[in-house]
């Protein structure tokens, strides 16, 4: 992975709501690497390089979500690179607290981030770490319920389970910043064995 972007908000208001999970995953890949994120006005958002790893960028749009693709198309351009060398990590409605799944293309689900990712890149061929926020009830919620819940607080009993599916993503980055996509995945999608 040569670009590494976390979704969210930027903004007090907006730090700790279930948007952010993603910029919560990079902020703690940066602590954990000592990178120090840093604002590029250039490239819209807060960037930092990996120590070690060459043209490993972090990136963290200050776009807000819906303009997402403005920060990573800046970036990705300026260092030419190419979709399938992204990873996006960012909230996903569709699994449960608690999941983190990888993937490489496909949907956007109605996304807001993804789909302006995806629309100025011209391409939707870039990885997803999805850590899963669960869904405000069941699937017939409103458009409103929806938007109230991922600018929502994760609620107390959610909160370790977000913490711990990114906690399980931050663990098969050595994999990722490898290159090994297929090992990340499979210790990611495999169900641990009951003791």
């Amino acid at each position: 992975m040569k670009l590494v972007v976390g979704l969210g908000n930027p903004g007090t208001k907006y730090e700790r709501t279930r948007h952010n999970a993603g910029f919560w995953w990079v902020e703690r890949l940066a602590q954990g690497a000592r990178a120090t994120l840093r604002n590029e006005g250039k490239f819209h958002g807060r960037v930092a390089r990996l120590a070690g790893l060459a043209e490993t960028w972090l990136l963290l749009p200050a776009t807000y979500m819906n303009e997402s693709g403005r920060a990573v198309a800046a970036l990705a351009g300026f260092y030419k690179i190419e979709p399938q060398e992204i990873l996006i990590v960012h909230d996903e409605l569709d699994l449960p607290p608690g999941t983190v799944r990888l993937k490489l293309g496909g949907g956007t689900s109605g996304h807001n981030g993804l789909n302006d990712i995806a629309g100025r890149l011209g391409s939707n061929d870039f990885w997803r770490l999805r850590i899963g926020i669960g869904h405000p009830r069941d699937a017939s919620a409103s458009e409103q319920e929806v938007v109230a819940y991922v600018l929502s607080p994760p609620r107390s009993a959610e909160q370790p389970l977000i913490d711990d599916a990114i906690a399980r993503g931050l663990d098969v980055w050595p994999l990722l910043a490898a290159g090994d996509t297929q090992a990340a995945m499979l210790r990611l999608h495999t169900k641990p064995l009951e003791p």
